[in-house]
C-alpha cells in the first residue's frame, strides 16, 4: 500500500508540474511579469507561490528540515497582498522563480521517497502530498484563466473534444426526495469543507439532464433578459447596470451574429455548448426568466452521487472508478466545454450528464461549513470565507485536474465573478409545473 501511495503521489505531483510548466513557458518574460487584469495576480507570482507553499508543507512540515527562502514567505502569502497589488511586490523574476520551485521539487521527491504515509493527519495516505497537488492544479487553473484574460496571439493549443452521438435527451430527470450521503469521510485526499459524510434529507426535485447552454442563454438575451429587472436581485441588477452588462463575458455581437473571444481566438458562439463564463447573478436572472431556480448545493450533490436502487454515495456520477477520458472534460484537455450531452459513460444512474467537467456549476447554496466541520489543516484554505458572501460551485470544469474534481468537491466564489470557467445548470421543485421550457433538449 506504501508503494502505491507514493506512486499516486508522485504521478499527481508530476502532472501538475508538467501543467505548470507548460502554462508558464508558452509565453515571455513580459507576459509573465505583466498583470493581464487587476483580478488575477502575474504568472509569475503563482508560479513562485507554488514552490513556496510546497516549501512550507512539504519540506518543513512533513520533512521537518530547515526553511529554504523564509524570507520570501510574505511576498506569497496570498491573505497578506491582495492580486491587484501583486506587481508592485519584489518578486521573483521569471528565471530565479522557476529554479527555486524545481529546487523545492527535487527537495521533495527525496522527502516523498523516505515517508511512511502514517503517524498522524498531515501525512496518512500521503494528504499533505493530495493537498499540495490540488493546490498546485488549483493555480493552473487560475493561470489558465489568466490566459484566457490575456490580450494577444493565442499561446495555448489543445484538440477538440470529442464528437459524442448525442440524441434526443429529456430536458430534466427527476430526483426523489428522502435521505442521502452528503460529504465524506474516507476520502483520503478530500479538503476539509468537504468533511465530514453526513445525511441530508432533500425533498423530491427535477434538474436539467445537461448544463444550460449558449444557445438556450441567447434566448434569455434575445428575450431582454438583461433589461428586465424582474428577474434579477438587487445586488445583480446593480451589477450590469453599473458595468453595461448584457451577455456573457467575453462576448459581444456583430450583426446579427454572437461572437466570443477564447483563448486569444475570436469565433462564433457556439449554440450546443455549455454557457461559460456568467455570474452567480446572471445563471441566477436566467432560471428565474425560465421559471426555474438554481439547485441547491445538496441537491446537486443527490444528483450526482445518490444510486437510488443501493442507497449509497458514489464517488462519482458513473461509480467509484477514477475518471477518464470517456467519463468527462477534464485536465485542460480541451480548451472548451464539450457539447451538451456528452459523455454518456459519465452520466449518474438517474441520466445526468456533464456533471464532472465542462463547467463549474454555480448552486444557490452560500458557502458553509457541514456539522462536524474541523478546519485542517489550516483555518485560511476554507473557514475563513464561510458565510453569505459566497456561493458554491460544484462539478469542475475543463480547466480542472481529476486530483482536485470529484462528487463531494466544493468550489466557492464571489457571486459577481464571470472570469472563472463557470455555468449553471437549473431545478424546479417535484410540485412546480414544468413551464414553457419542458420537453427534450
Amino acid at each position: 500500500m506504501t508503494d502505491q501511495l507514493r506512486s499516486l503521489a508522485l504521478d499527481a505531483l508530476t502532472r501538475a508540474r508538467d501543467r505548470t510548466a507548460a502554462l508558464t513557458s508558452c509565453v515571455d518574460d513580459r507576459d509573465l511579469t505583466a498583470q493581464h487584469s487587476p483580478l488575477m495576480s502575474p504568472l509569475v507570482w503563482d508560479l513562485a507561490h507554488i514552490g513556496n507553499q510546497e516549501e512550507q508543507w512539504l519540506l518543513r512540515q512533513v520533512g521537518k528540515g530547515e526553511a529554504l527562502r523564509p524570507e520570501i514567505d510574505s511576498l506569497y502569502d496570498a491573505f497578506e497582498h491582495p492580486r491587484a497589488a501583486r506587481p508592485s511586490l519584489p518578486l521573483l523574476a521569471p528565471a530565479e522563480a522557476r529554479v527555486y520551485a524545481a529546487d523545492v521539487r527535487g527537495r521533495v521527491l527525496d522527502i516523498l521517497e523516505r515517508t511512511a504515509f502514517e503517524g498522524g493527519p498531515l501525512v496518512d495516505a500521503g494528504f499533505a502530498f493530495g493537498m499540495i497537488a490540488q493546490h498546485e492544479q488549483q493555480h493552473d487553473e487560475t493561470m489558465l484563466i489568466t490566459h484566457q484574460l490575456r490580450k494577444g496571439p493565442p499561446a495555448l493549443a489543445a484538440p477538440e473534444p470529442p464528437a459524442h452521438a448525442i440524441g434526443p435527451l429529456p430536458r430534466e430527470v427527476l430526483v426523489p426526495g428522502g435521505a442521502f450521503t452528503m460529504g465524506t469521510s474516507t476520502e483520503p485526499w478530500a479538503l476539509d469543507n468537504e468533511r465530514p459524510a453526513h445525511r441530508r434529507v432533500v425533498p423530491a426535485f427535477h434538474i436539467d439532464t445537461t448544463p444550460v447552454t449558449c444557445g438556450e442563454y441567447q434566448a434569455f438575451i434575445e428575450d431582454g433578459g438583461y433589461q428586465e429587472r424582474r428577474w434579477w436581485a438587487a445586488e445583480g441588477w446593480d451589477q450590469i447596470r453599473q458595468h453595461d452588462i448584457g451577455a456573457p463575458l467575453f462576448w459581444r455581437r456583430e450583426g446579427g451574429t454572437w461572437l466570443r473571444r477564447r483563448f486569444g481566438v475570436t469565433e462564433e458562439v457556439p449554440p450546443d455548448e455549455p454557457v461559460l463564463h456568467v455570474s452567480w447573478y446572471e445563471a441566477d436572472a436566467y432560471a428565474r426568466w425560465a421559471g426555474r431556480r438554481l439547485p441547491t448545493e445538496a441537491e446537486w450533490e443527490k444528483a450526482a452521487r445518490h444510486d437510488p436502487q443501493t442507497g449509497r454515495a458514489r464517488r462519482y456520477p458513473w461509480g467509484d472508478a477514477d475518471p477518464t477520458e470517456a467519463h468527462a472534460n477534464l485536465g485542460q484537455r480541451h480548451l472548451r466545454p464539450a457539447p451538451a450531452g456528452s459523455y454518456p459513460q459519465g452520466e449518474s444512474p438517474l441520466g445526468v450528464r456533464q456533471l464532472i467537467g465542462d463547467v463549474w456549476e454555480w448552486t444557490s447554496s452560500d458557502f458553509l461549513p457541514y456539522p462536524g466541520f474541523v478546519a485542517f489543516p489550516y483555518r485560511e484554505y476554507s473557514e475563513v470565507f464561510f458565510g453569505s458572501e459566497h456561493k458554491v460551485l460544484r462539478g469542475g470544469s475543463f480547466a480542472v485536474d481529476p486530483v482536485a474534481c470529484r462528487g463531494t468537491f466544493r468550489n466557492w466564489d464571489l457571486p459577481v465573478r464571470r472570469q472563472i470557467f463557470s455555468g449553471f445548470r437549473t431545478a424546479r421543485d417535484a410540485r412546480q409545473p414544468a413551464g414553457p421550457d419542458g420537453g427534450l433538449r
